[in-house]
């Protein structure tokens, strides 16, 4: 709160800045009270004259809010656990493609931001939130398979993995739970890499053999001319793997099971 509250607001959401507050392990296993983080946050937009503060610390309650609003759905409502929490769907018809999401889980998809999300998962036990978001659309939505497989990766692996909020983000990008996307957002992986990692730095963080494809190509690199990917050392297929999935191809398939379930 005294060092980056004020620009989290619009930091929070970039994956290749310092810009989240970490906290989620220590609320996680009650080291932090989310009450006490809440009434700082509270007094400190109260007090301050300064707007961006004040922005911010608001951001930051809400993000607080959504993780006791998942704690009150697991509550109320204990068979999310188990089941879609949306009766309507309960019967998309998943796909059963073992190697493709041992390909996620391992970061090998063949689009960087959600191999460099995977991969600092695997790493640190951590993932920005940002990338939950992409990865988990990937899962879902790219690759047509079971969220719920998802949802148990990221407790075996997640240092800050609580079921409630686990559960919740993984319905919501499903859009089988409470409040949740629509079904018809499907994250594009190339944008978002664009819009929340302008620069490349988070995957060439994570996926070092992309580490000298230029700025432009980072996010896209099968985009690359056979020379140019020789000349930054990252052959598609070679140094890093084509992509599994066509996007626009995989967008199809999914509304359509969707509509169809």
């Amino acid at each position: 709160l005294r060092h980056k509250v004020a620009e989290y607001t619009e930091d929070r959401n970039r994956m290749d800045l310092d810009g989240t507050s970490a906290l989620s392990p220590y609320l996680r296993f009650g080291m932090l009270s989310a009450r006490l983080a809440f009434t700082t946050a509270q007094s400190m937009a109260r007090d301050s004259h300064d707007p961006l503060l004040k922005k911010g610390c608001e951001a930051w309650i809400n993000e607080l809010i959504w993780r006791e609003f998942y704690q009150s759905i697991l509550y109320h409502f204990p068979y999310v656990l188990d089941i879609a929490f949306n009766p309507a769907r309960r019967n998309i018809p998943w796909r059963n493609a073992p190697e493709e999401l041992d390909a996620w889980k391992e970061g090998r998809t063949g689009y960087p931001i959600v191999d460099a999300g995977m991969r600092q998962l695997a790493e640190t036990g951590w993932m920005h939130n940002r990338a939950r978001m992409i990865t988990a659309s990937f899962l879902i939505k790219d690759l047509l398979i079971n969220w719920q497989d998802g949802e148990q990766w990221f407790m075996r692996n997640l240092v800050d993995g609580d079921p409630a909020a686990n559960n919740g983000g993984w319905q919501w990008s499903a859009g089988t739970g409470t409040d949740a996307a629509p079904y018809f957002r499907i994250f594009n992986p190339v944008l978002q890499g664009k819009k929340f990692d302008p620069l490349g730095n988070y995957v060439r963080r994570w996926v070092p053999e992309l580490r000298n494809v230029p700025e432009g190509k980072i996010h896209s690199p099968w985009e690359m001319t056979p020379d140019e990917q020789r000349s930054c050392g990252a052959s598609i297929g070679w140094d890093y793997p084509a992509p599994i999935v066509d996007h626009a191809s995989a967008r199809v398939r999914t509304l359509k099971a969707y509509k169809d379930a």
